[in-house]
Parts: C-alpha cells; structure tokens; sequence
C-alpha cells in the first residue's frame, strides 16, 4: 500500500507541481500528445483516476499484479499516470477550463479523498481478506495507511490552495486597478502566478485565449 500510495499518490503530485510550460514544451509539440490533453480534464482526469483506483484493488487484478511482473509494471504504470493527469487538473501546469477555479478545486479534491477514504475503509472494516498472500491484519494495516496518507495530503493541498487563492486575489486587484478588465485580470492573475509584477500596459495586453496559446508554445 506505501509503494502504491507513493506511486500514484505522492509522486505524481510532487512532479506535477514542478512542471509548467516551458518545460512541457517538447512534449507538447507531439501531435499525438496533443490529442491527448483532453485526459488532463478535470471531468475526464476524476472518473480516470477513480476508475484506476477501484479496478485495480479488485481481487483478480490485485491478485494477477502479485503473481504476474507484467501485470504488476502495467499496475504501478497506469497509477502513477492517472495520479499525473488527476493532480494536473488541480496544479494547472497548463491552463484548465475557465470554470475550474478554487472552490471546484477543493471539491474535486474532496471527491478524490472520498473515493480513497472509501476504499480504505473496506479494507479496515472488513471481516477477510480479499487478496492471497495478505492476512486481514496486513489488510487493515493496508486501509490505515491509506486513510492516514489521504488525510494528510488533503490537508496540505487546501492549504496551497489557500495560500494560492490569496495571491491570485491579490495580483487580479493590482491588474484591476491598472486598468484590466475582471475577466482578463481574473484569468492572468490564475494562470501567472509566478509574475512578480503585473504585466504591461491594458492596452496591448493580449486576450486570454492567446495567452492560453502562448503559454502552451
């Protein structure tokens, strides 16, 4: 359960956060990897994740990742790239749909941390094991990490998201009073929250939709 929870948990999430565009930029200049951007949608990501979660704790597909080296490198494969695309809707590496602001966020992230607690709950509370080779007590030590991990990680990413949503309140008023529109200033202030100065002046400031395009480039 560690090694799952690093793998599709923890790393995706640490390395999501070091990516922007700039260093996606070679990947993204790959046709068929363009295709795929639609996976990093937060309607598409959630359900994919959720989907990789539930399917591989079945009993048969657990039970052939332990028996099978195959099975069990694409089991730690397909978690710890769900685990990117899931994190990627919340970290924005790239811009996401403008409607994904920080309260859908937080709600997404609830909706993860439920489907794990969920998961690990079965494991605590159940009366067998589902898995051969695991006793009932490494299933429940299994649950216990699981739901201690959710916990903490959910505690540290609202707290980013926090910490997040005041910078960004903060650099849209100083685009606002500069002379930006909401809408512009909303969306470059949520998209640049590395600038330490607001960009130059209104009225050569481009429209959103070219900033998404040369954010991507």
């Amino acid at each position: 359960m560690s090694e799952h929870l690093l793998l599709g948990d923890l790393a995706p999430l640490f390395i999501v956060l070091g990516l922007d565009g700039a260093l996606l930029r070679p990947l993204l200049a790959v046709s068929a990897v363009q295709r795929l951007r639609f996976l990093g949608h937060p309607l598409v990501a959630l359900p994919l994740w959720i989907a990789t979660l539930a399917i591989w704790h079945l009993p048969g597909p657990y039970d052939a990742a332990l028996h099978h080296d195959a099975v069990h490198a694409a089991q730690h494969t397909s978690f710890f790239l769900a685990g990117c695309l899931m994190w990627s809707a919340v970290i924005e590496p790239l811009p996401g749909p403008d409607w994904f602001g920080t309260g859908p966020k937080a709600v997404y992230v609830l909706i993860v941390r439920a489907a794990g607690i969920a998961l690990a709950n079965v494991f605590i509370w159940a009366n067998h094991s589902f898995y051969d080779g695991y006793t009932l007590h490494d299933q429940r030590i299994g649950g216990l990490i699981m739901f201690t991990e959710g916990g903490i990680v959910t505690l540290g990413v609202f707290a980013w998201l926090f910490l997040r949503w005041q910078t960004e309140s903060e650099r849209r008023q100083q685009l606002i009073e500069q002379g930006y529109d909401s809408q512009l200033a909303r969306r470059t202030a949520r998209h640049w929250p590395q600038l330490q100065q607001p960009p130059g002046p209104s009225r050569s400031a481009p429209s959103p939709a070219a900033q998404d395009r040369s954010f991507e480039r």
